[in-house]
């Protein structure tokens, strides 16, 4: 993955492209193990941006007041 900003839907689809790729059983043992890991990356990728999804969901439903007011993400690592 490179270094600039991907989003969670382009990562998606590219897992998606090299599973189905991994599935087909069609490329060489060198090829197939560079696409698991290039796999592995967006999925950690794709968990990182679920789980900021809902931190900042469950930030906005402890609201008690009614109001939404988005705050910033504080990193808890």
């Amino acid at each position: 993955m490179a270094a600039r900003k991907k989003s969670f839907e382009k990562a998606m689809a590219d897992l998606e492209a090299i599973v189905q790729e991994l599935e087909s059983g069609n490329m060489p043992l060198e090829k197939a193990i560079a696409k698991y890991e290039e796999g592995m990356k967006l999925s950690k990728f794709c968990t990182e941006k679920l789980d900021e999804a809902e931190k900042k969901i469950t930030l906005l439903m402890k609201i008690n007041n009614g109001g939404i007011v988005e705050k910033k993400i504080e990193d808890d690592q």
